[in-house]
Protein backbone atom coordinates (compact mmCIF):
# COMPACT_ATOMS: atom_id res chain seq x y z
CA UNK A 1 0.00 0.00 0.00
CA UNK A 2 1.51 3.52 -0.76
CA UNK A 3 0.91 6.32 1.38
CA UNK A 4 -2.47 7.77 -0.97
CA UNK A 5 -4.20 5.34 0.04
CA UNK A 6 -3.15 5.30 4.10
CA UNK A 7 -3.21 9.20 4.86
CA UNK A 8 -6.57 11.46 2.76
CA UNK A 9 -6.54 15.12 3.30
CA UNK A 10 -9.28 17.18 2.58
CA UNK A 11 -8.78 21.23 2.48
CA UNK A 12 -11.42 23.27 3.82
CA UNK A 13 -11.06 26.75 1.76
CA UNK A 14 -12.32 29.39 4.63
CA UNK A 15 -13.01 32.47 4.13
CA UNK A 16 -10.06 32.85 1.05
CA UNK A 17 -12.73 32.58 -1.43
CA UNK A 18 -12.84 34.57 -4.60
CA UNK A 19 -16.65 35.58 -3.46
CA UNK A 20 -15.31 37.09 -0.54
CA UNK A 21 -12.50 39.43 -1.88
CA UNK A 22 -14.75 39.99 -4.32
CA UNK A 23 -17.62 41.84 -2.19
CA UNK A 24 -14.53 43.06 0.60
CA UNK A 25 -13.05 45.43 -2.56
CA UNK A 26 -16.59 46.13 -3.97
CA UNK A 27 -17.95 47.40 -0.12
CA UNK A 28 -14.66 49.21 0.21
CA UNK A 29 -14.84 50.83 -2.88
CA UNK A 30 -18.49 52.07 -2.69
CA UNK A 31 -18.07 53.18 1.15
CA UNK A 32 -14.83 55.44 0.18
CA UNK A 33 -17.66 56.98 -2.30
CA UNK A 34 -20.02 57.69 0.14
CA UNK A 35 -17.59 59.01 2.51
CA UNK A 36 -15.64 61.12 -0.07
CA UNK A 37 -19.07 62.62 -0.91
CA UNK A 38 -19.71 63.78 2.48
CA UNK A 39 -17.03 64.78 3.54
CA UNK A 40 -16.68 67.30 0.34
CA UNK A 41 -20.28 68.14 0.76
CA UNK A 42 -19.07 69.63 4.50
CA UNK A 43 -15.97 71.44 2.55
CA UNK A 44 -17.84 72.29 -0.42
CA UNK A 45 -14.82 71.36 -2.63
CA UNK A 46 -15.03 69.74 -5.87
CA UNK A 47 -13.38 67.23 -7.41
CA UNK A 48 -13.91 65.05 -10.70
CA UNK A 49 -15.07 62.23 -9.19
CA UNK A 50 -17.18 63.87 -7.17
CA UNK A 51 -18.48 66.86 -8.82
CA UNK A 52 -22.50 66.68 -7.03
CA UNK A 53 -20.83 66.81 -3.83
CA UNK A 54 -20.52 70.34 -3.99
CA UNK A 55 -24.77 70.54 -4.14
CA UNK A 56 -25.50 68.64 -1.74
CA UNK A 57 -26.02 69.86 1.62
CA UNK A 58 -23.80 68.28 4.58
CA UNK A 59 -27.42 67.92 7.04
CA UNK A 60 -28.58 65.74 6.52
CA UNK A 61 -27.51 64.33 3.33
CA UNK A 62 -23.92 65.12 3.55
CA UNK A 63 -23.71 64.05 7.63
CA UNK A 64 -25.61 60.77 6.90
CA UNK A 65 -23.21 59.70 3.24
CA UNK A 66 -20.38 60.04 5.97
CA UNK A 67 -21.35 57.72 8.26
CA UNK A 68 -22.48 54.75 5.67
CA UNK A 69 -19.30 55.59 4.74
CA UNK A 70 -17.53 55.07 7.47
CA UNK A 71 -19.47 52.01 8.71
CA UNK A 72 -18.78 50.42 5.19
CA UNK A 73 -15.44 51.15 5.21
CA UNK A 74 -15.95 49.56 8.86
CA UNK A 75 -17.34 46.90 7.45
CA UNK A 76 -15.04 46.02 4.64
CA UNK A 77 -11.84 45.99 7.11
CA UNK A 78 -13.07 43.64 8.83
CA UNK A 79 -14.33 41.55 5.92
CA UNK A 80 -10.31 42.24 4.84
CA UNK A 81 -8.94 41.01 8.55
CA UNK A 82 -10.95 37.29 8.14
CA UNK A 83 -10.08 36.99 5.07
CA UNK A 84 -6.61 37.36 5.83
CA UNK A 85 -6.63 35.18 8.85
CA UNK A 86 -8.39 33.04 6.94
CA UNK A 87 -11.16 31.89 9.74
CA UNK A 88 -12.59 28.78 9.67
CA UNK A 89 -9.66 27.69 6.75
CA UNK A 90 -8.14 24.42 7.53
CA UNK A 91 -8.08 20.20 6.25
CA UNK A 92 -9.17 17.14 7.62
CA UNK A 93 -6.78 14.36 7.90
CA UNK A 94 -7.51 10.56 7.95
CA UNK A 95 -4.26 8.37 8.48
CA UNK A 96 -4.95 4.74 8.74
CA UNK A 97 -1.22 4.14 8.56
CA UNK A 98 -1.53 5.95 12.40
CA UNK A 99 -4.78 5.55 13.46
CA UNK A 100 -6.06 8.85 13.82
CA UNK A 101 -7.96 11.68 12.40
CA UNK A 102 -7.19 15.25 12.71
CA UNK A 103 -9.18 17.74 11.84
CA UNK A 104 -7.80 21.63 11.77
CA UNK A 105 -9.42 25.20 11.55
CA UNK A 106 -8.07 28.54 11.50
CA UNK A 107 -9.98 30.59 13.73
CA UNK A 108 -10.22 34.37 15.09
CA UNK A 109 -7.41 35.40 16.70
CA UNK A 110 -6.82 34.97 20.30
CA UNK A 111 -5.65 32.30 22.63
CA UNK A 112 -8.30 29.53 20.54
CA UNK A 113 -6.86 30.84 17.09
CA UNK A 114 -5.81 27.02 16.15
CA UNK A 115 -8.87 24.27 16.30
CA UNK A 116 -6.98 21.00 16.47
CA UNK A 117 -9.18 18.53 17.09
CA UNK A 118 -7.71 14.36 17.31
CA UNK A 119 -9.74 11.48 17.05
CA UNK A 120 -8.78 7.69 17.03
CA UNK A 121 -10.08 5.28 14.14
CA UNK A 122 -11.56 3.59 16.34
CA UNK A 123 -13.75 6.13 17.84
CA UNK A 124 -15.85 6.49 14.17
CA UNK A 125 -19.24 4.89 14.36
CA UNK A 126 -20.42 6.31 10.55
CA UNK A 127 -20.70 8.83 8.44
CA UNK A 128 -23.73 10.93 7.85
CA UNK A 129 -25.29 12.96 5.39
CA UNK A 130 -27.46 16.11 6.06
CA UNK A 131 -29.41 16.95 3.13
CA UNK A 132 -31.73 19.75 3.71
CA UNK A 133 -33.54 21.50 0.41
CA UNK A 134 -35.04 24.77 0.00
CA UNK A 135 -34.25 28.88 -0.21
CA UNK A 136 -30.69 28.54 1.88
CA UNK A 137 -30.01 24.56 1.38
CA UNK A 138 -27.37 22.93 3.41
CA UNK A 139 -25.46 19.85 2.69
CA UNK A 140 -23.14 18.69 5.03
CA UNK A 141 -21.13 15.67 5.63
CA UNK A 142 -21.13 14.66 9.36
CA UNK A 143 -18.37 11.77 11.28
CA UNK A 144 -20.82 10.50 14.11
CA UNK A 145 -18.31 9.50 16.47
CA UNK A 146 -19.13 7.14 19.94
CA UNK A 147 -21.30 8.64 22.28
CA UNK A 148 -23.53 10.16 20.18
CA UNK A 149 -21.30 13.14 18.96
CA UNK A 150 -21.26 14.79 15.38
CA UNK A 151 -18.27 16.35 13.30
CA UNK A 152 -18.79 18.91 10.64
CA UNK A 153 -16.57 17.55 7.80
CA UNK A 154 -17.70 20.22 5.16
CA UNK A 155 -16.51 23.63 5.35
CA UNK A 156 -19.87 26.49 5.91
CA UNK A 157 -20.44 28.48 2.37
CA UNK A 158 -18.50 26.13 0.50
CA UNK A 159 -22.01 24.48 -1.73
CA UNK A 160 -21.10 21.38 -3.17
CA UNK A 161 -23.94 19.46 -5.43
CA UNK A 162 -25.77 16.42 -4.34
CA UNK A 163 -23.44 14.42 -6.56
CA UNK A 164 -20.27 15.95 -4.96
CA UNK A 165 -21.43 15.23 -1.63
CA UNK A 166 -22.35 11.58 -2.17
CA UNK A 167 -18.77 10.90 -3.60
CA UNK A 168 -17.23 12.34 -1.18
CA UNK A 169 -19.09 10.52 2.30
CA UNK A 170 -19.24 7.16 -0.02
CA UNK A 171 -15.31 7.39 -0.53
CA UNK A 172 -14.88 8.34 3.05
CA UNK A 173 -16.82 5.82 4.62
CA UNK A 174 -15.28 3.17 2.23
CA UNK A 175 -11.84 4.64 3.48
CA UNK A 176 -12.78 4.72 7.31
CA UNK A 177 -14.38 1.21 6.66
CA UNK A 178 -17.70 2.70 8.36
CA UNK A 179 -21.20 2.98 7.41
CA UNK A 180 -23.20 5.50 5.81
CA UNK A 181 -26.14 7.07 6.69
CA UNK A 182 -28.56 9.53 5.35
CA UNK A 183 -28.77 8.68 1.70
Amino acid sequence: MNMETLIRRYVIVGERRFSNYWWATVILMGAFGFLMTGILSYTKLSLPIFNTAKDLSFFPQGLLMSFYGSLGILLSFYWWFLIFWNVGGGFNEFNKKDGFIRIFRWGYPGKNRKIDLYYTMKDVESIRVELNQGLDSQRTIYMKLKGKREIPLTGIGQPLTIQEIEKQASELANFLQVSLEGL
